[in-house]
């Protein structure tokens, strides 16, 4: 695939996907805020409006917000930025590409949130777990993506050393 047809793609997938994950937070925030759970799939799955000023699994809550809100943006920031680098120099392997773009969609789209209106907007709830967005799943599944392809992909010798996220 040419340069210019991979750079489309690109920009392509992640306007898709962060618009996604927007238009889905924004139909959450209108039709779930004060409201109470509404079920989906009985006691499987159902839609609550959150407001996350944390990040996953509540691991610092330890900091007081008016710490922890800066320092989301600040690393938020560097985090974005940095997976931009490796996805703009990233060549070869559609499926590990396709991971980075995975997971870069989902890291701007919580950093747009959060950037904007101080918080991320979470509405999806499964058992057991916490209050989630289509940001986390692209995350998600962009990590699974690339272990998968890092299991897949041929064992470097050796003498070559480790393979390199920026190579072919």
């Amino acid at each position: 695939m040419n340069v210019l047809r991979r750079w489309a793609l690109t920009v392509v997938s992640l306007v898709t996907l962060v618009g996604c994950d927007h238009v889905t937070k924004h139909v959450a925030k209108a039709e779930l805020e004060s409201q109470a759970p509404r079920q989906v799939i009985g006691r499987v799955l159902d839609l609550r409006y959150v407001e996350n000023t944390d990040v996953a699994f509540n691991l610092l809550r330890w900091l007081p917000e008016s710490v922890r809100g800066p320092t989301l943006l600040g690393l938020g920031a560097i985090g974005v930025l940095a997976l931009a680098v490796i996805v703009a120099r990233r060549k070869g392997n559609a499926l590990t590409r396709a991971a980075l773009v995975l997971i870069l969609a989902g890291a701007l789209g919580n950093y747009l949130d959060r950037f904007f209106r101080g918080y991320v907007v979470d509405f999806i709830h499964v058992p057991h777990w916490p209050v989630f967005n289509v940001a986390d799943m692209c995350v998600s599944v962009g990590a699974a993506a690339l272990i998968l392809a890092r299991l897949l992909s041929p064992r470097a010798s050796p003498s070559q050393g480790p393979p390199s996220l920026h190579g072919a």
